[in-house]
């Protein structure tokens, strides 16, 4: 059996409710804001990241036959070790608790009077406590996500931007802005590196785990027909992401030729308060703070789903006690709530250095995936040499950050970063990584020679 259209087109609004939250509402516009006259190159490398990379991750794990296979190519251990770091970091650390206090920061903070921490602090407890109770509620039954995400909040939410373009269409572009900022140069290559902050292909290479479930709710029961769904599914939302990166792309350039931004101190947000406030009043911050909220809403409902998933499937009983799904998600929901109250910028400046650390070594397990039949099945010595060594270089930039973060540094690390290609245009795991890919086809012959040897 496999899915009609019509339900192929439900899978793909999940997939992409799940993947479409507040980081992929907020840079694309700022790409445009900065990039000016010079956004279609901009948008471009934001979209080959952005949407090229979670895709292909969608592709690799789906045909690996799961995460864990993925990365069991490099050992068993280090797909445990990978795993836990990735839902950890797209789950309660870093990425369900930005979806509470960014969708805060747009819909509830612009109309609190004054801007007193008596005010603020208790209207976002208020605020993320009734936020995270409707994602629990939305996230009881995993394997019906498409009934919540696929039929409704997808939907309303591309219709919403939709609205938010053909405004900027009626008001027209006017002259674009020259490109500022980080990207005053090199805009394709800075576009690309930031496409990583949306954090969608960590969130790639586990999302299959409940669209494949979604699937099989249908009645799709044979596992091989199940993974060429979950490919289509992948494939649809990959086609609406590059339209409405697109399309809010273009919006930033219209709000960046209205009213000018700080590269340095503005953010996404507010490129696209600048343009909702200009077009449409306070009824326009209104409404951006609906999308931003329903943005949030999808992709912490997928998140929750995703994370406690994972868990009840590798932990299904602790300390000798059997923990149910619904359990487990009680746990995230409620470490999530906590963490978000932290607020917005400490999550931000802690996550940052942590993606910096797995997103190459993510990248690079995607890339090699593609190659597997060609070279990978024969020399598996590459997986392990490869990522250990981008591994090695990543989670040295990673330290690094989180120094500077914490108000210190490490100058001898530092230097030691500096001697890497690239490195200045945090591509530095590059060179490790061509490197870990030579020594480990030499490694692969070489033993390959010596079995050859001692079998003759």
């Amino acid at each position: 059996m496999h899915l009609t259209a019509r339900q192929r087109l439900l899978m793909t609004f999940t997939f992409f409710s799940m993947f479409f939250g507040a980081g992929n509402l907020i840079f694309p516009p700022f790409v445009g804001a900065q990039a000016g006259s010079s956004t279609p190159a901009a948008a471009v490398g934001f979209i080959v990241s952005a949407v090229g990379l979670p895709i292909l991750g969608v592709l690799a794990v789906t045909f690996a036959g799961g995460f864990d296979r993925l990365a069991g190519r490099v050992s068993p251990r280090f797909a445990t070790l990978m795993g836990l770091a990735i839902i950890l970091t797209i789950g309660p650390c870093f990425a369900i608790p930005r979806t509470a206090t960014t969708s805060f920061e747009m819909m509830v903070a612009p109309f609190i009077a004054g801007d007193g921490a008596a005010v603020r602090a208790p209207a976002q407890l208020a605020y993320s406590l009734a936020f995270f109770a409707l994602a629990f509620v939305f996230a009881q039954h995993p394997e019906k996500l498409s009934k919540v995400l696929g039929r409704f909040m997808g939907p309303l939410l591309i219709v919403l931007i939709a609205v938010l373009f053909v405004a900027c269409l009626v008001h027209g572009t006017g002259t674009p802005a020259a490109p500022s900022g980080d990207y005053a140069a090199n805009q394709m290559a800075r576009g690309f590196l930031d496409g990583y902050q949306t954090m969608d292909l960590l969130a790639a290479l586990y999302f299959g785990i409940v669209i494949s479930a979604n699937v099989r709710a249908q009645g799709v029961d044979d596992e091989s027909q199940v993974r060429r769904e979950t490919a289509f599914a992948g494939l649809g939302t990959g086609v609406l992401l590059v339209v409405i990166y697109g399309v809010l792309s273009y919006v930033g350039v219209v709000s960046g030729a209205i009213a000018g931004i700080d590269p340095q101190t503005d953010t996404g947000a507010t490129v696209l308060t600048n343009l909702t406030s200009s077009l449409f009043g306070h009824v326009g911050t209104a409404f951006l703070g609906v999308v931003f909220v329903i943005a949030c809403l999808n992709v912490c409902t997928g998140l929750i789903c995703t994370c406690a998933t994972y868990f009840h499937e590798r932990f299904p009983v602790v300390a000798g006690r059997s923990v149910s799904y619904r359990a487990w998600q009680a746990v995230f929901t409620v470490f999530s709530f906590l963490v978000s109250n932290a607020g917005l910028s400490a999550i931000i400046k802690v996550s940052v250095p942590v993606l910096a650390a797995l997103y190459p070594i993510a990248i690079v397990l995607v890339l090699l995936s593609f190659a597997h039949r060609a070279f990978g099945a024969r020399l598996s010595r590459v997986y392990g040499w490869t990522v250990l060594l981008v591994a090695v270089s990543s989670f040295a930039t990673c330290v690094a950050s989180l120094a500077v973060v914490f108000g210190g540094s490490v100058p001898w690390l530092d230097a030691v970063l500096a001697l890497l290609p690239l490195q200045r245009y945090q591509l530095g795991w590059v060179a490790p990584a061509a490197f870990g890919l030579v020594i480990g086809i030499a490694d692969a012959w070489l033993r390959g020679a010596r079995s050859h040897s001692r079998s003759s």
